[in-house]
């Protein structure tokens, strides 16, 4: 089994942190389906020392809700440590994830996320001064690069965090230029692995059991994320499971299951959710979205969907579609 730091990962699928997707219900009806090691959504470091209470509620769990771990987002040392130790002080935490990945421009003009990567210097401070002050493990989640970089600039910054006190590293198979489109660059995964002592836990395209097979087979990584792939696919966990140890492929989930898991996922947004009920609906209506699109004639029910304005009422659609 792969260990960070003193952490001993109970499986090799785990589930990414996505900011707006990964909060406490879809965490639960993931757990239910195989995901046995998840990640809180992307929290920001600055707004955990504002205190703000909307950060401060993506941070909620329950009984059940463990192992887990936390990522955060920032440029500035102190503040990421600052940030840390507060979030320590209220979850249990499995480690802390630094964000060196995100390619999103609003994080990328706070020279946060994936602009860490581009001379390495910040990233490799923060590591330091985190894993020399907190009790917990530290790792980095991080691209090929952020433009043009050859692979071998890559593996020189992987060691370079290895040596600031990274006890693993996430890596997506693209660079920030390419976001989230063209192929995963199995060879820079396996070249980074080679480089590093530590674990690596590959990302990127685990759409399927196939995919996340390929991922372990062409990089040598020791475990892999899973993000995209387990939107309104919560049973991608237990199917990867399956597929690595029996090569066989679980059957198509019918229309009554997909319905049932739906609506259990959304009751858990209407019992968790600390917003009113309609920024509830709201979100409601995209989970709704990802498990609907995955049913055969399934496009004028997704239409009504996107209309509807309550939560019962969302419900009562659900159950007349056959």
């Amino acid at each position: 089994m792969t260990r960070i730091g003193p952490y001993t990962l109970p499986s090799k699928v785990l589930l990414a942190p996505m900011s707006g997707c990964t909060d406490l219900s879809f965490r639960m009806i993931a757990r239910e389906h195989g995901a046995r090691f998840c990640f809180f959504e992307m929290v920001d470091a600055h707004s955990v020392t504002y205190h703000r209470r909307k950060t401060f509620a993506m941070l909620k769990s329950c009984e059940g809700d463990d192992p887990i771990a936390v990522q955060i987002l920032g440029n500035d040392p102190q503040i990421m440590l600052n940030a840390a130790r507060e979030i320590i002080s209220r979850v249990n935490a499995a480690f802390i994830d630094i964000n060196a990945a995100c390619p999103a421009k609003k994080v990328i003009k706070k020279r946060a996320g994936a602009y860490l990567l581009k001379n390495g210097n910040t990233l490799c401070e923060t590591i330091r001064l985190l894993a020399t002050s907190l009790s917990l493990p530290v790792t980095v989640k991080m691209r090929t690069g952020y433009g043009g970089e050859s692979v071998s600039d890559i593996t020189a910054l992987a060691r370079r965090c290895e040596s600031s006190g990274a006890a693993a590293i996430f890596i997506h198979g693209r660079t920030r230029s390419q976001g989230y489109s063209g192929a995963v660059n199995y060879e820079a995964i396996r070249a980074v692995k080679d480089a590093v002592g530590i674990p690596v836990v590959g990302s990127g395209d685990v759409l399927s059991p196939e995919l996340a097979e390929m991922m372990l087979s062409r990089t040598g990584c020791d475990a892999i994320l899973v993000a995209r792939g387990s939107l309104g696919n919560p049973w991608i966990f237990s199917d990867i499971d399956n597929y690595l140890k029996s090569g066989g492929m679980m059957p198509r989930r019918g229309i009554k299951e997909t319905k049932d898991v739906l609506k259990r996922h959304l009751s858990y947004m209407y019992k968790h959710m600390e917003c009113g009920d309609p920024a509830k609906v709201g979100v409601m209506r995209k989970v709704a979205l990802w498990y609907l699109r995955s049913l055969p004639n399934s496009k004028k029910m997704r239409g009504e969907i996107s209309l509807v304005k309550t939560y019962e009422k969302m419900i009562k659609l659900i159950d007349s579609f056959n």
